[in-house]
């Protein structure tokens, strides 16, 4: 297991870096299966994924909501745009806080490393203000909470 890494680059991206000890076919299909990902995509402890949709194909429809049991929640929806099964997914995200975010421009790849795989997701976002909203959300420590949750899943 490693770390998971999130640097910045330019005005606009967001690179998210972690390696797995699992195949590219088993973290990619955690990240497209919907009910893998009600299992892991949590965030913080204490929330959960009441609703997961997952149409992984082309044109297919996203949308995740998260509730922390105590009345509080918020959601994501997007599109997938492109998929290479088990080594790349290209889609559209926008979250909403409880107003929608401009959207996010999410290319994720899965590479053999040794006895693992190594993922890689680039967030393009519209401005530098929409990707500093986006970090203040404390999005960084509920990623690498879930990251840890797909590691210990698969």
């Amino acid at each position: 297991m490693s770390k998971m890494t999130l640097k910045t680059e330019g005005d606009t991206h967001i690179l998210v870096t972690r390696r797995f000890v699992a195949t590219p076919e088993a973290v990619y299909r955690a990240h497209t299966d919907p009910e893998l990902i009600k299992q892991w995509l949590l965030g913080p402890p204490g929330w959960s994924m009441p609703v997961c949709i997952s149409e992984a194909k082309p044109g297919g429809r996203i949308r995740y909501e998260w509730s922390n049991g105590k009345g509080a929640g918020f959601h994501l929806t997007g599109e997938y745009l492109e998929l290479d099964p088990s080594s790349r997914i290209v889609h559209v995200e926008r979250m909403y806080l409880p107003d929608p975010t401009p959207d996010n421009h999410v290319e994720t790849t899965f590479e053999r490393d040794g006895d693992g795989t190594l993922m890689t997701m680039r967030m393009t976002l519209p401005d530098e203000q929409t990707r500093a909203t986006m970090l203040a959300t404390g999005m960084e420590h509920g990623m690498e909470a879930s990251y840890v949750r797909l590691e210990e899943m698969i």
